[in-house]
């Protein structure tokens, strides 16, 4: 994958930080490189095991002989696992890196020093949802790992929420944004550890067009007020880049589960999926998705109303330049629009209605005990209805807090600080990260640097070219010239030797 869009994003960071001096887009581009190559290497195992388990990797293959090692185990740390267990962990961590789940989540935030386009195409598809593809292809594997499934389950749920607490507070358009992907993927791992697969891959394609959608937006508002991406400078954008400010609507309403559009489709089938499961990991995953729907709606919408409603906080030269977009950045736009509009319906029937296992024909496989398919059809009315009011709650407290009265959230900040400064800072996880891996890094490659490298590998030889050198400077001032010294030498050396003769009788 490295060689695919992720070698193109890591090119553009690159590339970016060279031309433009921004160093923060080379940090960016290494900090995804350093954390995708960690989540690669249990990914690794993990399809050496496959190999030495099935001998091959190709999936015609591996499923159909997994029933059959289902009982093999590996003996670690003096206990037994299942051999299929370990390797649907060992894929799982591969996938959470490469989907930026919680804990490998840090570098998907700061992929945002990238192009837009290149964000939009990192963000809506190919590298990211490259794990929640892997999980769902695995399904005959998976299946017959319950307790990866559990853990995949609340990897994912977590995630969803965790990362919708943290885009309510940020201030920077794109990362708004970005935080919304790391948290539709949660939605997504959550569906498919409840053994929804259908509905996560569903949510993967609906995803993709109104948050392809929104990322482009984002870019065409940033281009429309010379490069500005902080929304407290923004405001009152409507009138000016109204083609943009309509797509965008489009695009949240799509995010925010608002029906008919492609978003209610997918997300609601995820949410009915984890109440479908009965399982205490199921109803977890239920909870969190439904604050995070709720949570999802308000940041979206707090979006929405910072930059384009209310009254303009934009400096005076940004308004002066501010302009709709040429149409050869407004046409993808609306292309996407229809997208997230009409996915979810086009889509519906054939990935998790009636005619899904004809559609999916064996893609995916759901067990003899996996009956979520059947129980999301037969969930309480209520279940159906709590993400479409959540939602409405979502943007109507948005409405309230940043168009009905705009000093209300810095109110809110002040009162509750260390609550907003938590969620600011992102959970703190740099930090950590920083005091945990990146100073003693820093401190064993100055160790290394300042020991091993100048002291012993630099050291050595130059300490003995110089004791060489000295030495020869003291040795050439033995030849003086003089036939008196010369002389003087031999006639000790005589005595030495007559003396050491005499000794030694």
């Amino acid at each position: 994958m490295f060689f695919g869009w992720e070698g193109v994003g890591l090119c553009s960071y690159l590339l970016i930080g060279y031309w433009y001096d921004r160093p923060s887009a080379c940090a960016a581009a290494m900090k995804a490189f350093i954390v995708n190559r960690v989540a690669d290497l249990p990914f690794a195992v993990g399809l050496a095991l496959i190999f030495f388990k099935f001998g091959s990797i190709e999936f015609a293959t591996i499923f159909p002989a997994v029933a059959q090692h289902g009982a093999d185990t590996y003996a670690l740390f003096g206990t037994s696992f299942s051999a299929i267990e370990v390797i649907g962990m060992l894929l799982f961590i591969g996938a959470m890196g490469k989907s930026a789940q919680l804990g490998f989540h840090v570098w998907l935030p700061d992929a945002m020093e990238g192009p837009t386009p290149v964000s939009a195409l990192i963000h809506a598809a190919t590298m990211v949802t490259a794990g929640v593809f892997l999980m769902a292809r695995m399904s005959p594997l998976m299946e017959f790992a319950p307790y990866t499934l559990t853990f995949v389950t609340f990897i994912g749920a977590s995630t969803a929420l965790f990362a919708a607490t943290i885009g309510c507070t940020q201030n920077d358009i794109k990362r708004v944004i970005a935080y919304s992907t790391c948290s539709q993927l949660g939605y997504m791992f959550a569906a498919a550890g409840v053994g929804a697969y259908q509905a996560s891959v569903f949510h993967l394609i609906t995803h993709a067009f109104f948050k392809a959608l929104l990322f482009l937006s984002a870019g065409s508002v940033i281009h429309a007020m010379s490069d500005e991406q902080d929304m407290r400078k923004m405001g009152g954008l409507a009138k000016i880049i109204p083609v943009t400010c309509t797509v965008m609507w489009i695009g949240n309403l799509a995010l925010a589960g608002i029906p008919p559009l492609a978003g209610s489709y997918s997300k609601d089938a995820i949410i009915s999926a984890t109440y479908a499961a009965h399982t205490g990991i199921g109803s977890y995953a239920f909870i969190c998705t439904l604050l995070a729907a709720f949570l999802t709606a308000f940041y979206s919408w707090r979006l929405l109303f910072m930059t384009f409603h209310g009254k303009s906080r934009a400096s005076h030269h940004a308004l002066e330049h501010a302009h709709e977009s040429p149409w050869v950045m407004l046409a993808p736009l609306v292309v996407l629009a229809f997208g997230a509009v009409f996915a979810g319906w086009a889509l519906n029937n054939w990935f998790i209605g009636a005619d899904w296992e004809h559609f999916w024909n064996g893609a995916i496989f759901n067990g003899p005990q996996n009956q979520v398919m059947e129980n999301m059809e037969r969930v309480p009315e209520w279940v159906e209805l709590a993400p479409l009011v959540l939602g409405l709650l979502g943007i109507g407290l948005a409405w309230v807090m940043y168009i009905a009265s705009p000093l209300l959230p810095i109110r809110l900040a002040m009162t509750f600080r260390p609550i907003y400064n938590f969620l600011l800072n992102k959970w703190y996880f740099d930090e950590l990260y920083n005091v945990i891996f990146v100073q003693p890094t820093i401190r064993l490659a100055r160790l290394f640097w300042q020991v091993g490298d100048v002291t012993i590998i630099d050291g050595v030889p130059n300490g003995l070219a110089e004791l060489t050198s000295d030495g020869s400077r003291q040795i050439v001032k033995v030849q003086t010239g003089s036939l008196a010294v010369y002389a003087f030498v031999m006639l000790i050396g005589v005595v030495a030797l007559v003396g050491i003769f005499m000794l030694s009788r």
